[in-house]
Order: structure tokens, then sequence, then C-alpha cells
């Protein structure tokens, strides 16, 4: 009897971890246009650059060249836009490629 309510509350612990999980990262998810919208009003960032990433994903850089804040999402061939990664001090390069040196 003891096994069983052990292997019971393992797996009612298990099953709230795994909702607590599911939980955060649809958290940080939505459709583009309200994602996008909240960037803009929440923190003045807009679209910097866009680059398609894998299985067709948009991966997207928005910033604000006034408070300096960046946020990076991907949306999915589906529509819905996460955020993967925000922070601080954004600033545009325009960096040139080293000079490749010759060994000949």
């Amino acid at each position: 009897m003891k096994e069983q309510l052990m292997i019971l509350s393992l797996g009612v612990g298990l099953l709230a971890v795994t909702a607590a999980q599911t939980q955060a990262q649809t958290r940080n998810c939505g459709p583009r246009d309200v994602v996008v919208e909240r960037l803009a009003q929440g923190y003045g960032e807009s679209r910097q650059s866009i680059g398609l990433g894998a299985n067709n994903s948009v991966v997207e850089v928005f910033a604000s060249k006034s408070t300096g804040t960046w946020t990076i999402t991907v949306t999915t061939a589906a529509g819905l836009t996460c955020l993967v990664a925000s922070g601080q001090a954004f600033e545009t390069l325009s960096e040139k490629l080293p000079v490749k040196e010759s060994d000949a």
C-alpha cells in the first residue's frame, strides 16, 4: 500500500511540474500582432532585423534606440510568436569582415 501511495504521489508531483513548465512556456508566446503591439507600446521597440530560422520560423530582433532595450522573437509558421531573449544596451553596428591574410 505504501508503494502505491508513493507512486501516486510521484505521479501527481510530475504532473504539477509539467503543468508549470507548460504554463511558463506559453506565457511568453502569443499571436504575432499582439506581441509586436506590446513591444511597441510597452517598450518603444520596433523591428530592427529579420531572418529565417529552422523549420521555416522567422527570427526577429526588436529594439528601441531611445531606451536601448531589445527583444528577440521567433514566429512559427502557424503564427505563434515567442519571446526568446531580451536585454538592454542595444547598439546598431556595421562591422566589416576582417581582411583575409594570405599565407602564400
